[in-house]
């Protein structure tokens, strides 16, 4: 009602209160969902008919889009830099770019495990290794949580190296084999299934970050 009321429209809102009043209004007007706007006598439609109806832009939902990835990698980064001020006194160390790139693995593994079977699927698409071993695309959310969760800590590091650079390794030369050889437009299944990214530069940086991540920790180590 707020967007009627900035292009210049009084409104007079009509309260649906029960739910046989919804399904009656639904019935008598052959539409699917409620609330629903009429301008005069004539029914404008949802908001997304209305946005249409003042000229404005509407989303497409099936528009491939970076904004997710945008989203993820901002927050985790502010994640990093706030632990790094409350563990250091200063968000500008080096551990706060450990703690942005191990936050980042655990949160993309947890968007993929949101929907692991639609994960897969489009998994599969692309992964080398997955192709040929099916129950890897079911493993994959799982290694990359496990290792980032361990980087977070510092812990185990014999462990979560090599599943980096394992998961990392593939990963990136799956994607370089997709998208830059094959030349194949597919959707990342990084941000998890129900995703619009389009498979390339985002994903193979996911990939290339676990890897560089993975031999930061072995090197650290090893000093």
């Amino acid at each position: 009602m707020d967007l009627l009321r900035r292009s210049g429209y009084s409104v007079e809102y009509h309260h649906l209160g029960s739910r046989q009043e919804i399904d009656t209004f639904k019935a008598n007007h052959d539409v699917a969902t409620t609330p629903q706007v009429f301008i005069g006598d004539r029914r404008v439609g949802g908001y997304d008919d209305l946005r249409r109806f003042l000229g404005k832009p509407v989303v497409d939902p099936k528009a491939t889009s970076y904004r997710p990835v945008i989203a993820l990698f901002g927050i985790t980064l502010l994640m990093a830099l706030a632990a790094s001020f409350a563990a250091h006194g200063t968000p500008f160390t080096i551990r706060a770019g450990e703690w942005f790139i191990a936050f980042s693995m655990a949160v993309l593994a947890l968007l993929k495990l949101q929907n692991i079977e639609t994960f897969a699927t489009m998994f599969l698409n692309y992964d080398l290794f997955a192709r040929r071993w099916v129950p890897y695309s079911y493993i994959y959310p799982f290694a990359e949580g496990l290792a980032g969760i361990l980087m977070i800590a510092g812990a185990l590091t014999w462990l979560s190296v090599p599943i980096a650079l394992f998961i990392g390794t593939i990963g990136a030369a799956s994607v370089f084999k997709a998208v830059y050889i094959d030349r194949r437009e597919l959707k990342c299944a990084c941000v998890g299934g129900s995703s619009n990214v389009p498979l390339g530069f985002v994903s193979l940086t996911e990939n290339l970050m676990m890897i560089a991540m993975a031999v930061w920790m072995a090197l650290s180590v090893w000093k």
